[in-house]
């Protein structure tokens, strides 16, 4: 009795439809995946040459993308949500610290394809992209993130504890814990005093 009444409250909350396809979506998440996952919704997309892991309680909307290439690791911890159409792609790794949402169409990559910026040897424009040699630094992303839409993290990125990145930023570097940045490149613009109990402009 409890189970349908769970499913009748499903059904009100989000229409015939919507609540028929939430339940779809749960007993796949079930299946297919592992029952500490709150709910993969579906289309997504997982490749696993490597590791992907989600920890108790993940959530994904619609249109999900992780590509743990080789020997990768795609680690997402705890009660993560995650929106709709994001893609992670990594050929090392790329670390999700738990409790963090991200919005919709956030990419996060560890790699490139082709050397722009080291000493060694670049990468030539005659090559074609998809020839050159890939060029990988691991992305960590702490704690209590909320990550704002369309944002782009590139390889390298180590993103601090309780971190707020505005809408269409991209992140490279390494972030402290507990600011706001925003920008392309995105830059510091408030951090949080625990004192005062404010977010203050830098």
């Amino acid at each position: 009795i409890m189970c349908i009444k769970k499913k009748l409250k499903l059904i009100k909350r989000y229409g015939l439809y919507g609540g028929l396809r939430l339940l779809k979506d749960i007993f796949l998440t079930k299946f297919l995946f592992c029952s500490n996952v709150r709910i993969i919704r579906f289309p997504c997309y997982i490749r696993k040459d490597g590791s992907v892991s989600f920890g108790k309680g993940f959530t994904s909307g619609v249109g999900l993308r992780v590509d743990a290439f080789m020997d990768a690791v795609v680690s997402i911890g705890e009660n993560v949500q995650i929106n709709d159409y994001v893609h992670i792609a990594a050929i090392n790794n790329v670390i999700i610290g738990r409790d963090t949402l991200i919005a919709s169409k956030v990419f996060i990559s560890d790699h490139n394809h082709g050397i722009f910026s080291k000493s060694d040897i670049h990468s030539s424009p005659t090559i074609i992209p998809s020839s050159r040699p890939l060029e990988s630094a691991p992305v960590y992303i702490g704690e209590r993130v909320w990550i704002g839409e369309n944002v782009t993290i590139l390889p390298g990125a180590c993103i601090g504890n309780g971190v707020v990145i505005g809408a269409n930023s991209v992140v490279r570097g390494e972030i402290p814990n507990n600011v706001i940045i925003a920008g392309v490149p995105a830059k510091i613009v408030k951090k949080y005093n625990y004192e005062r109990m404010q977010w203050e402009r830098i």
